[in-house]
């Protein structure tokens, strides 16, 4: 089996109009921040790309060579994001996927983001979050919830959307993780029925000896403090929600140092 690597940031290669990602949101992806010209985190990010294409019975493409065209893209770029789009390949009009797949990894990479605001606020989204445990905490190319969840507003109101499950429970930001404190103990939202199991949400979890738990938007409001976070922007300290308003605090802060020690390209 082999793996037809699509350059897009050099202009190297195309999407066919037959792509099943093109067609059915058939794969998963990545967003990696670069730092010095190469991909930061690249074993956490290519070990979870390996375990949503798995979930998917999408075949794994060669990890070699796959980094050498990331590092490649990487190369001219001091700083800026990488994406990985790997899809199932051609496959032709119908549900059903082709026996043979020839999986495409397309890589490209982008303008690295401006700076959040300061102070950062955040509100609720109407839209919500369908329940699938065997598609959740995979970065699957099926996001357009997330889409329709961000076009509820276009202003500079809030910075980012929270977003609930079908049942109500809080699950994650448009675009990042959630993290609150309640009695000095810091929890983030499960993943098990929907949402993304983010890299640097791994890396917070471990550094903050975090849980997971239901919460619901009473929960969250009732936090002592709450954070986003994603692998490309870092640590977010959350000012406002709604009503409700959160002063800096010393452990976020500490966090950021800590994360930026651990990892300079957070710096």
């Amino acid at each position: 089996m082999t793996t037809r690597i699509v350059l897009a940031a050099q202009g190297t290669g195309a999407v066919g109009a037959g792509d099943r990602g093109l067609n059915y949101g058939d794969g998963v992806f990545e967003t990696i921040k670069i730092h010095g010209a190469a991909p930061v985190w690249w074993d956490a990010h290519w070990a979870r790309l390996v375990r949503g294409s798995d979930a998917l019975g999408i075949p794994r493409p060669d990890a070699g060579v796959a980094y050498d065209a990331a590092r490649m893209a990487c190369s001219h770029r001091p700083r800026g994001v990488l994406k990985l789009v790997l899809t199932r390949g051609e496959g032709g009009r119908g549900y059903a996927p082709p026996a043979n797949a020839e999986p495409t990894l397309v890589v490209s990479v982008h303008d690295a983001p401006a700076r959040a605001p300061d102070p950062l606020i955040v509100r609720w989204c109407d839209m919500r979050l369908a329940i699938q445990p065997r598609l959740a905490g995979h970065k699957h190319l099926n996001r357009l919830e997330q889409v329709l969840a961000r076009g509820e507003w276009q202003d500079d109101s809030a910075f980012e959307g929270l977003m609930l499950d079908m049942d109500g429970r809080v699950v994650c930001a448009t675009a990042a993780n959630l993290f609150v404190r309640h009695d000095g103990r810091w929890t983030t939202p499960r993943v098990s029925r929907c949402g993304v199991a983010g890299v640097m949400r791994a890396w917070c979890m471990q550094a903050l000896a975090a849980g997971e738990a239901d919460l619901l938007p009473a929960d969250v409001e009732a936090a002592e403090t709450l954070f986003l976070c994603n692998a490309v922007r870092g640590i977010l300290p959350v000012h406002r929600l709604g009503t409700r308003r959160w002063p800096a605090d010393a452990d976020v802060v500490a966090l950021r140092r800590r994360l930026a020690a651990f990892e300079p390209a957070f710096a």
